[in-house]
């Protein structure tokens, strides 16, 4: 049988070709390591623009004080007795406290066993992280669970228009549409229509998220219209919630119990299960189950925090 003889060029050819395509493969798995990277990056510095602004909020605190006793020491007065800031009160997860739900966006049936209100804003990492955690807890529970969104703004600067522009976008019955596109589109590329509500009157209006209403097919004057009126609603969810000691997000109350933070699933599926078995009892014991949320936890539930 006679010997085929391959080229040497052949060979280099097939050699070249299996370097570039394992050159190519590290290329790209560099590319989506770079990617990751840069979104931990833009989550970490997130973090710190929070944390700059506390800062910056302390020092302005200290300059104030310096001021009153240079002040005072120029009177020839006694320098005031510093009283050290008291740690900021929140609810007791023990307890079960009254949040008012009407007229807010919800997944789930009315007359579900458990509610779950989620305060939350579109300018902050951790509500974010913990999307998909709300989903599998929908997903795990079906129609014992229903999720209320109710809005707490922290960063206003960058977080108004978008809170308005989910409640716009409601009451065209597109919630969960737009609110997809705020974390999708508008968080994670970090677009926001800033300068908090000042947009509503300025001759540019809303940019950002009028541009999302009209990929939705929203009506865009209705959409602006009731951004102005749901400067009404983002304030009495606000004026609720710090009733009951809010002053961050993500934080959460499971039929009226309070949780706060990125918790892993199982920190809820325990609190939902707890709720969940009380429920099936008073449900048997009479309950219905559609005035179950009324007089479990907005009539029996407290008003405020504790004197």
């Amino acid at each position: 049988m006679a010997t085929v003889k391959i080229p040497v060029v052949v060979l280099l050819c097939v050699a070249a070709c299996s370097q570039n395509a394992e050159l190519e493969k590290k290329v790209a798995d560099l590319q989506t390591e770079l990617a990751n990277t840069r979104k931990e990056l833009d989550q970490r510095m997130d973090e710190i623009q929070t944390q700059t602004t506390q800062a910056k909020y302390l020092e302005k605190s200290l300059d104030a004080l310096s001021r009153e006793v240079q002040s005072l020491k120029a009177q020839g007065l006694a320098r005031p007795t510093y009283t050290p800031p008291t740690a900021r009160r929140e609810p007791d997860r023990s307890k079960t406290y009254s949040v008012p739900i009407a007229g807010l966006p919800s997944i789930g049936p009315a007359d579900a066993k458990v509610t779950l209100v989620k305060n939350y804003e579109y300018a902050c990492p951790y509500c974010e992280k913990n999307r998909d955690t709300i989903d599998q807890l929908h997903a795990k529970y079906g129609n014992d669970l229903r999720i209320v969104f109710k809005p707490f703004v922290v960063h206003p600067q960058n977080a108004t228009a978008s809170s308005l522009a989910a409640c716009a976008a409601d009451r065209q019955h597109k919630f969960l549409q737009m609110d997809r596109l705020l974390w999708e589109q508008g968080f994670k590329a970090r677009q926001f229509d800033t300068g908090g509500a000042a947009c509503l009157t300025s001759s540019t209006g809303c940019p950002i998220v009028e541009g999302f209403a009209k990929s939705l097919g929203l009506d865009v004057k209705k959409f602006r219209a009731d951004m102005q009126s749901c400067q009404q609603v983002l304030q009495e969810s606000m004026r609720e919630l710090q009733t009951l000691g809010i002053a961050a997000t993500p934080t959460f109350f499971i039929n009226g119990r309070f949780m706060s933070g990125a918790m892993p699933i199982d920190s809820f599926t325990v609190l939902i299960d707890e709720e969940l078995a009380k429920a099936n009892q008073r449900i048997q014991q009479g309950t219905s189950k559609s005035q179950y949320y009324d007089q479990w936890v907005l009539q029996n539930g407290q008003k405020s925090l504790d004197p």
